[in-house]
């Protein structure tokens, strides 16, 4: 049972989203949820109309964040440097996963599925983070800092190189001894998404 001080409603999505993370959202029910929150369970209904209003309230604050690392380094003018622009999302975009990393496992988890609600948030949010990776490596082509490879196949190695070690958290920290949520974690797996984008994507190396 959790105890907290926390407005209801927030205290409602942070149960929800630990127990999503280990029983999974089929795993569990409203009555899980109101148990380990100590409420009533007439207040999901209010706040959330149930489960799946729930789920779709986790999915769309992760990605608003997450879509919002992006839209901070990557100018809508074009006048950047796509290389330092692509790196900074790059380092931002594991951040915001490692310290919110119950809730990335959730939704990368439920992401994978073919739902009404997934096809909704690809066509908003995945096509705009789509847009944005895609714009800043095009500039990059086109300023000759990048090798001109085929940008639908870069983006899909910068994707599941980002979201691997969130989806895959258990089998890290079991089999490997590495854990996603630690700053440590974030400082060692971003120098080897920079050394990724050095050595693969660009032409001549920053360093």
């Amino acid at each position: 049972m959790i105890t907290s001080k926390k407005p209801t409603k927030a205290l409602i999505m942070e149960t929800a989203i630990r127990l999503f993370h280990t029983q999974g959202y089929n795993g569990t029910s409203v009555r899980d949820i109101a148990k380990k929150a100590n409420i009533n369970l007439a207040n999901i209904s209010y706040y959330f109309n149930g489960k799946h209003g729930l789920l779709e309230a986790c999915l769309i604050t992760f990605f608003e964040g997450y879509v919002k690392c992006l839209e901070e380094e990557i100018s809508i003018d074009g006048e950047q440097n796509p290389s330092q622009c692509l790196l900074r999302s790059l380092n931002k975009m594991l951040s915001y996963q490692s310290e919110n990393h119950y809730l990335s496992r959730v939704v990368w988890r439920e992401v994978s599925m073919d739902t009404q609600i997934v096809r909704e948030i690809i066509a908003s949010y995945l096509r705009k983070e789509r847009y944005l990776l895609k714009k800043v490596i095009e500039a990059g082509i086109k300023m000759g800092e990048f090798r001109p490879y085929p940008i639908p196949y870069v983006i899909i190695q910068l994707k599941s190189m980002l979201t691997m070690p969130f989806l895959n958290s258990q089998h890290l920290c079991e089999i490997w001894n590495i854990f996603p949520r630690e700053h440590y974690f974030v400082e060692k797996y971003y120098t080897m998404l920079e050394n990724w984008v050095e050595c693969t994507l660009m032409i001549e190396p920053i360093h």
